[in-house]
């Protein structure tokens, strides 16, 4: 299936999202209430950033010198402007604009096996992943907790994101019903201090940095206190979209957690790493953190050798070490974006024979149900066969 050029699609118009709330659904009564309402000034600037990002589509193409036209969408226009001035103006088809933009294709039928929650996280309330002599097998989580895999739990913190991402696999995700509130920040707590086969906590969302920086620190440190909890991990996109997110403040408390600690980035294309992204990243490697980038196979962004080479490149000289190259989740709304897995396997043939073996991120595929994330490997002549 041929790239729908964005120049050729019709694009939608967004409603203002409210500033996103980074407090009220995240108290523990566990936590200290005060940090809600404290503020430093050293987020002041990416706060405001946040709170002046591109929510109306016909002023994001005014500013990109676009003449970009408004269809009805139900997954509002997010992008900071820190993001925006990296894309090319006057190119409809630039790789960074086709992964925020709405477009009229999201609106049509999605092809035969795709769904509004492709991971099965919302049908899946019960901890998947126990030791095999566990009796926590088919225990009932707590809300917000995911429990997928063994000796991981995966926190929704927050449903706010710094940018909101066309081929998200949680773009329909009921984060009214899964946000923690505060007793069930309690419960949360509570379950991964009881259940010793836990090893790693990971906080993800939404964007767990959205979020106020003296609570999300507490949550934090009480975590790293649980002894049988050796590591902890935080997914984001936020720093990519605003590198003034890593400030002073949230260096200080990095560089407090005591156990290591683990940012997984979210960059696709080379044109996102800019000198502004690499200066954070050495601060936050400098406060102790490992950096890994995670990113997606998508059609008109990254299907294609060059760009998946220099993206590697680019980011380790950053400090990021390429870790993952997710095949896309077929989530509705989404499926221009899909690349078939014979064109991610000779793209991944292509890097191997240009990169040493630590640039070339694994291939994977997250199948619901399953014990870890699918490595795909080709299909030799006999499987093709059948």
């Amino acid at each position: 299936m041929p790239i729908i050029p964005l120049s050729d699609i019709r694009v939608e118009a967004t409603t203002l999202h409210s500033e996103p709330s980074h407090s009220e659904s995240l108290n523990s009564e566990s936590l200290n209430s005060e940090s809600l309402n404290s503020e430093s000034s050293n987020s002041e600037s990416w706060r405001s950033e946040l709170s002046h990002a591109f929510r109306s589509v016909v002023e994001l193409g005014r500013f990109l010198e676009i003449d970009l036209q408004a269809v009805p969408t139900q997954f509002p226009l997010l992008v900071p402007l820190a993001f925006a001035l990296r894309m090319e103006k006057g190119n409809p088809d630039d790789p960074l604009l086709r992964q925020i933009l709405p477009v009229i294709t999201e609106n049509e039928p999605s092809p035969k096996g795709y769904s509004i929650d492709p991971l099965k996280e919302v049908t899946n309330t019960k901890d998947l992943s126990p030791l095999p002599d566990s009796n926590t097998v088919g225990e009932v989580l707590p809300k917000g907790l995911i429990q997928k895999y063994q000796g991981r739990a995966l926190v929704i913190s927050t449903g706010q994101c710094a940018v909101n991402c066309r081929y998200c696999f949680r773009r329909h995700f009921p984060y009214e019903d899964t946000q923690p509130t505060r007793s069930e920040w309690a419960a949360i707590l509570a379950h991964i201090g009881s259940n010793e086969s836990l090893s790693e906590v990971i906080l993800s969302g939404g964007d767990p940095l959205v979020m106020n920086d003296n609570y999300l620190s507490e949550i934090m440190e009480k975590i790293a206190e649980i002894p049988h909890v050796e590591m902890l991990r935080i997914h984001t996109r936020t720093p990519v979209v605003i590198p003034s997110r890593i400030d002073e403040q949230l260096l200080a408390w990095v560089k407090k957690i005591e156990k290591p600690l683990t940012f997984v980035l979210h960059v696709n294309h080379p044109n996102e790493v800019n000198a502004a992204l690499a200066e954070k990243m050495a601060l936050l490697k400098e406060a102790g953190a490992v950096l890994l980038n995670q990113s997606v196979l998508l059609r008109g962004v990254n299907d294609n050798a060059e760009v998946l080479a220099q993206l590697s490149r680019k980011l380790f000289a950053a400090g990021i070490l390429p870790y993952y190259l997710h095949r896309f989740d077929p989530v509705i709304g989404a499926h221009h974006f899909d690349v078939t897995e014979e064109t991610g396997h000779k793209l991944i043939n292509t890097i191997t024979n240009q990169l040493p073996g630590y640039l070339v991120p694994k291939f994977v595929q997250e199948v619901p149900g399953t014990l870890s994330k699918q490595a795909l490997q080709p299909k030799t002549a006999q499987q093709t066969k059948r």
